[in-house]
């Protein structure tokens, strides 16, 4: 059975789906806004606060359901609102800023996960929490999580690991897989990349081996910033102390998201920046490889 056939009504699936068949992970543009979602909330502001407090209630982006792209299987991900780091690359820079998100109700979330449980099943896909960053928003994240879980659903979440000591050991055990982002190797270029510290990221890969949580590691190549041989082989070194990293994702950087920082009045800094050539990142490729990696 095509991924196309199981678009059908007795699955319960409504909304968008745009299916991406691919054999490596590939840029794609980000979710297409909260259709199906409800986001009926209260009207007094210390009622809606407390619900955001509790979970109940989270600042999202979007969601979409995609192939190929955010774990294994058919996904759907939901992109969270707000984010610690500033990194000169982002693609969607409408997430780092909670205020521009949606204000929902974290039950529709779940509702709408649950209506695509049979193509999780069929595909071997489940729910992933991106962003923006979701451990922005930990008690809206355990909630998905532990529904998910209970229902049965694979689950993911796409992390820098800035946060990760916002994910409770309760939120581990419920947690199948991490995508983590892991910007760069040497310190310094991880401060420049993102204006943050690498420790907390590196801390937080530790705690997911501990765990027994599965990781892929994502590692973004920008030529004349993160593509020193000597900084792809340090990420590399610290993926491979990850015991449970199975994988590795080299994705070249690319600017798809030029225009949303022209959009929103943002600097960009790369805007001079092309591509990594083919070979360059299949040489970025083998460096990770060389450490016993297995690579994409």
């Amino acid at each position: 059975m095509s991924t196309t056939d199981l678009r059908v009504a007795g699955d319960g699936v409504t909304g968008e789906y745009r299916p991406a068949p691919a054999s490596v992970p590939s840029a794609r543009p980000q979710g297409q806004g909260l259709t199906g979602v409800e986001s009926e909330l209260p009207d007094s502001r210390r009622d809606l606060v407390n619900l955001v407090r509790t979970g109940s209630v989270a600042s999202v982006h979007s969601w979409e359901l995609v192939t190929a792209v955010d774990g294994p299987g058919t996904r759907m991900t939901v992109f969270f609102s707000g984010c610690p780091l500033r990194c000169l690359y982002c693609h969607n820079p409408d997430t780092m800023e909670m205020r521009r998100g949606e204000q929902v109700q974290t039950a529709s979330l779940i509702d709408r996960m649950l209506r695509y449980r049979r193509i999780f099943a069929r595909t071997g896909g489940g729910i992933t929490l991106s962003g923006g960053e979701p451990l922005m928003q930990p008690k809206a994240v355990a909630r998905i999580l532990r529904a998910a879980k209970t229902a049965g659903i694979h689950t993911a979440i796409d992390t820098s690991g800035n946060l990760g000591w916002r994910c409770t050991d309760e939120m581990l055990a419920d947690l199948d897989l991490c995508l983590l982002d892991l910007k760069s190797g040497h310190r310094s270029t991880y401060q420049q990349v993102t204006g943050a510290r690498l420790e907390p990221t590196v801390a937080f890969g530790q705690r997911l081996a501990r765990a027994g949580v599965e990781v892929w590691v994502r590692f973004v190549l920008v030529p004349g910033v993160t593509d020193d041989p000597e900084n792809i082989a340090e990420v590399a070194r610290l993926a491979a102390q990850i015991s449970t990293c199975t994988r590795v994702e080299v994705l070249p950087f690319h600017q798809m998201g030029r225009d949303k920082w022209d959009e929103l009045g943002m600097e960009y800094q790369l805007a001079e920046v092309e591509p990594p050539s083919a070979a360059a990142v299949e040489s970025a490729r083998q460096i990770f490889r060389r450490h016993g990696l297995t690579t994409y």
